[in-house]
């Protein structure tokens, strides 16, 4: 009986006979794999079955049900299962616990996890170190070996790897290395210039098919399911993918086994997720382009996309360019600048009212050049250094990037960075409170993942070492300055064409592996118009990095590597056949292996890197001259909808509840009761908190104020005591909403007139001692003489000097201000 892997064929499959019913495999397992499983006492398949109880501690609710729904999957021998959990939910440390599990109790021998690009397999990697077992408290790392794979070698010792797709196909090709600048590139950012034929994988016995019991792919684009899919299947493993975004190929690959759904609104519910609000700011360039007009003696700038460099000449005829023409052939900068600007003066009143430091904020940029614009724009705008606002690109000087994304998480600068793709997907950053888009995205899947940056949960004190001017991260704020929440969206189905992917994009697919007619003609296109443009010397550059190969030698093969005819020569050199006894598969099959051998020298990076900075030494035009116009800024309708909904079952929720919240019960009798209790807006607020209404006073100021402009008073919701505030609007609607605090002030300032036209004055002393008293009601409703032994008041003197202060006086000016300042 033939061996078909062992026979180099990967076009057929052999089933192996297990206990409960049979399975395909690629080849058969080695001799002495099959020794081992043989003096196993319980084979994997089997022990999974007797998995003990889950313990439940340090895992949120939808974790714990992931993780059981995954285990019947696995005990059910289900080979694939789709976990689909909104980003920020949990999913990695989900999976880190159930394979924890799989390791311990199932005995398996190694797991792999597949990540989308190299920095979010250090953050995995991170991930798993971390871990803390519930079952006797020793790390992950403690107990068993992880390795983030940094060569194409897997330690014998290993019981979790680490690692990207691009490299595992590059092990299983019998490459020796693999330039880690190949794993630097999101999947979502090559897009459908990856093509859609599997990529051909042949049986390597450095990599037997037994390497992995399971297979963890984590938020991977589509492509992993049908451009790499002959690499995921080559193992006998199971397969575990983790999404918050699946498409229907995605769905299909796992045979709609979803064991888990787990979306955005759920997880915003159940408090894991923090809910988006859309602030929209459209410009009149950003919406329609404009024109320069050709004059005489007028000089436009152009700038060299590489070096930056500038010179000054003449346009020809007028010069019209389009919103898509933008940052790319053509750069606005006072279009960036009013975004920036607006950005800026709406931020403290609008987008965040009430705060002093700038949230931390995400700006999505086009590409390099234009994030270099927008950082440098941005620092003088807001009159800022450099550490306010970094680039944080693959491209960055100075500190490495990795560095850079560790300060804008865990330190107060930078409080703004600017990216292109390197923290579009995957990466957590859980301070994160506002996403600035200055770019479109085509792709809705790429667009969810993006998004997903600002919907984590962060704790109270971890959220005040970064931003020490919030008490939470109630929700994140979506500013979309370009209309990408408007514009039509796809499911990123490849394309039959490639002239809408960009350069780098190709080659970044090129670099992963792909390889197909489309993408190969439409790279020859493009060499072949670069070679028009380039200079001599940067012409010879090139061929010296390409081995003596100049463009349009490397333009040529990637031409004659499509022809039909020498695909159907080819196929018949392969097989020995004259062409008309070849078959349209033998065809399909060679035609492979010319397109890839064409592509061979782009696998280089430094090909590429000189091919991209030859590309971008092309000129960009400056438009100096062509004021912006601001045509709207604000919240989204959507958004005004929800706060017209929140506050109308705010309103009806304190109907419904006067008679059983003792704090409802005094604020609705009539005349007003003195004698609110701290205790009693505790529990108020708390109710507010937890369903029907499962909100906050922050939440809920900001709703009155997006519907009630000007009546609402900013910067309210912060304390406490703001729910009588907004319960006593709800209930007289006439009177203004204002923070309690300032409520308390306005009191007080007419009691201290009131005193003084009754013939009563207060020493210094006295006074700043009543302004501490006065602070104390307006977080505390009321002052009793303990409180004079805690705190600010203690730090005055405490009850003692109060008492020497205001003499027998005290207890009647305390009653007084109780009744008169918490009215």
């Amino acid at each position: 009986m033939a061996v078909p892997g062992l026979a180099g064929c990967a076009k057929e499959c052999t089933r192996l006979l297990g206990v409960a019913r049979s399975r395909e495999v690629f080849a058969f397992h080695r001799p002495e794999e099959l020794v081992r499983l043989a003096r196993l006492k319980t084979q994997v398949r089997e022990a999974m079955e007797g998995l003990p109880r889950l313990v439940e501690e340090g895992l949120w609710p939808a974790q714990i049900e992931a993780i059981r729904n995954l285990e019947k999957s696995l005990t059910q021998n289900r080979p694939r299962s789709l976990i689909q959990m909104a980003t920020g939910s949990g999913k990695t440390f989900t999976a880190v616990s159930a394979v924890y599990r799989l390791i311990k109790f199932a005995g398996a021998k190694r797991v792999l996890f597949l990540v989308d690009r190299k920095n979010l397999g250090t953050q995995t990697l991170t991930e798993f170190q971390q871990y803390v077992s519930p079952y006797n408290g020793y790390s992950f790392a403690e107990e068993y070996n992880i390795q983030h794979l940094h060569s194409n070698r897997i330690d014998e010792a290993s019981r979790v790897v680490v690692t990207t797709v691009q490299r595992l196909y590059s092990m299983l090709k019998g490459e020796e290395e693999f330039d880690e600048e190949r794993e630097e590139g999101s999947l979502f950012e090559a897009g459908p210039a990856l093509g859609d034929a599997p990529m051909p994988v042949t049986y390597n016995p450095r990599v037997p098919i037994e390497t992995f019991d399971f297979i963890v792919v984590d938020e991977c684009h589509r492509s992993i399911y049908n451009l790499w899919r002959q690499v995921l299947e080559y193992f006998d493993a199971f397969i575990i993918g983790l999404t918050a975004t699946p498409s229907k190929q995605t769905i299909g690959f796992f045979g709609s086994n979803l064991v888990m759904e787990y979306p955005h609104q759920r997880a915003v519910t159940d408090g894991v997720n923090v809910e988006g609000e859309v602030y929209r700011i459209r410009t009149k360039i950003t919406a329609g382009g404009a024109t320069l007009e050709a004059e005489p003696d007028f000089y436009v700038p152009r700038r060299d996309r590489r070096t930056r460099a500038r010179r000054y000449a003449e346009l020809n005829d007028d010069l019209t360019y389009t919103a898509n023409q933008l940052d790319r052939d053509v750069v606005s900068e006072q279009q960036i600048r009013l975004v920036m600007k607006t950005f800026r003066e709406r931020l403290f009143t609008e987008i965040f009212p009430g705060r002093k430091n700038v949230p931390k904020t995400l700006i999505f940029a086009k590409d390099d050049s234009h994030a270099d614009d927008i950082t440098r724009i941005v620092r003088e705008e807001f009159g800022k250094g450099n550490d306010f606002c970094q680039k944080i690109t693959y491209r960055t000087t100075g500190k490495k990037p990795e560095e850079l994304l560790q300060e804008f998480r865990t330190a107060f600068y930078p409080r703004i960075a600017v990216s292109v793709d390197m923290i579009a997907t995957g990466t957590d950053v859980k301070p994160l409170e506002c996403l600035l888009f200055m770019r479109n995205v085509k792709s809705a899947n790429y667009l969810e993942q993006m998004k997903g940056r600002g919907t984590r949960v962060i704790d109270k004190a971890t959220l005040n070492t970064v931003t020490p001017d919030t008490d939470a991260k109630t929700h994140f704020v979506i500013v979309d300055a370009v209309g990408v929440l408007e514009s039509d969206k796809t499911e990123s189905q490849p394309l039959e064409r490639l002239r809408s992917i960009p350069t780098d994009k190709l080659l970044q697919s090129v670099a992963v592996g792909a390889a197909n007619p489309d993408l190969a003609s439409t790279l020859a296109s493009r060499l072949s118009r670069l070679d028009k443009r380039i200079s001599p010397d940067q012409r010879q550059e090139l061929t010296t990095l390409a081995g003596g190969k100049d463009l349009k030698t490397l333009s040529g093969a990637l031409v004659e590597s499509t022809d039909p005819d020498a695909q159907v020569a080819h196929a018949s050199r392969e097989h020995g056949l004259p062409p008309e006894q070849l078959t349209d598969e033998q065809i399909q099959e060679a035609a492979e292996d010319p397109i890839r051998d064409a592509l061979r020298p782009f696998h280089d990076p430094a090909l590429r890197n000189g091919i991209l900075e030859a590309a971008r030494s092309s000129e960009q035009i400056l438009d100096e001259v062509t004021p912006d116009v601001l045509l709207e800024s604000g919240f989204d309708e959507e958004a005004t909808e929800k706060a017209r909904i929140m506050v109308a079952d705010f309103e009806q929720f304190i109907e419904d509840n006067k008679d059983e919240i003792e704090a409802l019960q005094i604020l609705y009798s009539r005349p007003y009761r003195a004698g609110l209790r701290y205790r009693q807006v505790k529990e108020l607020d708390t109710a507010i908190k937890h369903p029907p209404l499962d909100t906050s006073r922050e939440r809920l100021w900001m709703a009155y104020e997006a519907l009630e402009s000007g009546r609402a008073y900013r910067s309210g919701g912060e304390r406490l005591t703001d729910v009588i505030s907004l319960v006593k609007h709800a209930i007289d609607p006439g009177e203004p909403l204002k923070p309690f605090a300032a409520a308390v002030q306005e009191r007080y300032e007419l009691w201290l007139a009131e005193q003084q036209a009754a013939g009563a004055s207060f020493t210094p002393e006295q006074k700043q001692w009543l302004d501490a008293i006065k602070d104390h009601i307006a977080t505390s409703l009321r002052i009793e003489q303990d409180d004079f032994e805690m705190g600010d008041l203690q730090r005055l003197g405490g009850l003692g000097r109060v008492y020497r202060v205001f003499g027998e006086d005290l207890p009647k000016i305390m009653d007084d201000l109780n009744e008169r300042l918490a009215a």
